[in-house]
């Protein structure tokens, strides 16, 4: 974690694979009609890429038409926390012996609703991860 003399530190990218392996929920960032959207999925950290599981819908038509996604998870206390973000491409698996093993991934729907899709985020650049110390309120 930060300290107050330097509020904000990176995280080495070889690091934030660890911060996103802590987790079990993020943020994933689209472009619809030209439009940002944003799903909240569960996910699931494989290597060096991330799987989660959809159904057919607005958000698979949408990597259908532009795969390109940034996702997002943080996670905080009361003292300060941490943010990674990866921007990449969002691929439906379709490979056999690959979807075997997605299929054994600890990823639960949310809702009761059939979702066999299951999709690999795979960065296309640096991952990008900070550390932060929130800060006090200002004194006049």
């Amino acid at each position: 974690m930060a300290d107050n003399n330097v509020p904000m530190n990176v995280i080495p990218e070889d690091s934030c694979w660890g911060y996103l392996a802590s987790q079990e929920v993020g943020r994933l960032g689209v472009v619809s009609e030209d439009l940002p959207e944003i799903f909240p999925i569960n996910y699931y950290v494989d290597g060096e890429s991330l799987i989660f599981r959809s159904a057919e819908g607005s958000k698979m038509e949408t990597l259908a038409t532009n795969n390109n996604v940034v996702f997002e998870v943080d996670n905080w206390t009361d003292e300060g926390g941490w943010s990674i973000m990866i921007k990449g491409t969002a691929e439906r698996i379709t490979d056999a012996d690959e979807l075997a093993r997605a299929k054994k991934a600890p990823l639960l729907p949310w809702t009761p609703t059939v979702k066999e899709i299951f999709v690999r985020i795979l960065p296309t650049t640096q991952i990008s991860g900070r550390t932060f110390t929130f800060g006090t309120a200002q004194q006049d």
